[in-house]
């Protein structure tokens, strides 16, 4: 089931942290999440799953930073999320989708435990200009049913920033 606006504000700061909260991005099923003004681009144009791969930082300067189609993004959110006994997901907003502008890739799933800022995938259709704290995605709960055991990623969990990939983990442990 998915929590409505109303039991998404019961649940704050017990189940669901959202920090910082403004009712005025509490949705009647959802929140509104806003892009923080730091984005991070990979510097080589080939990535490669068994290694690192270096990003630089962009600043999305007050006038807007002009988005280039079939670039990767990375950004993130304003809000730090912490969730328990519910499952967090993102997805866009209607009106950034109707732009040609997607925030996610495959990772609008999260889990149960998840504590951190969450990372943006953007990518473009066409250009577009973007800008720094406009509510971009927004976060839903679904509830969890019988016993779980929470998220504790040493890759991503209690996040300070964007965090870009880190699959090449995965290989040193094989």
């Amino acid at each position: 089931m998915i929590l409505s606006g109303k039991e998404i504000k019961k649940r704050l700061n017990k189940d669901i942290i959202i920090t910082p909260f403004n009712e005025k991005q509490l949705n009647p099923n959802s929140y509104n999440l806003r892009l923080d003004k730091e984005l991070l681009t990979y510097d080589d144009y080939t990535l490669d799953m068994k290694k690192e791969n270096q990003a630089s930082p962009l600043i999305i300067p007050p006038e807007g930073l002009l988005l280039e189609p079939n670039k990767l993004y990375l950004g993130r959110t304003v809000e730090f999320t912490q969730t328990k006994n519910c499952v967090p997901m993102l997805e866009g907003r209607s009106s950034i989708g109707r732009l040609g502008l997607f925030i996610h890739i495959t990772a609008g799933f999260g889990d149960v435990g998840f504590k951190g800022y969450w990372t943006l995938e953007i990518m473009c259709v066409q250009p577009i200009r973007i800008y720094a704290n406009i509510e971009i995605g927004q976060i839903f709960y679904h509830t969890i049913e019988g016993d779980h055991i929470e998220y504790t990623s040493n890759k991503y969990q209690n996040n300070c920033g964007i965090q870009p990939s880190m699959l090449y983990k995965d290989f040193e442990e094989l």
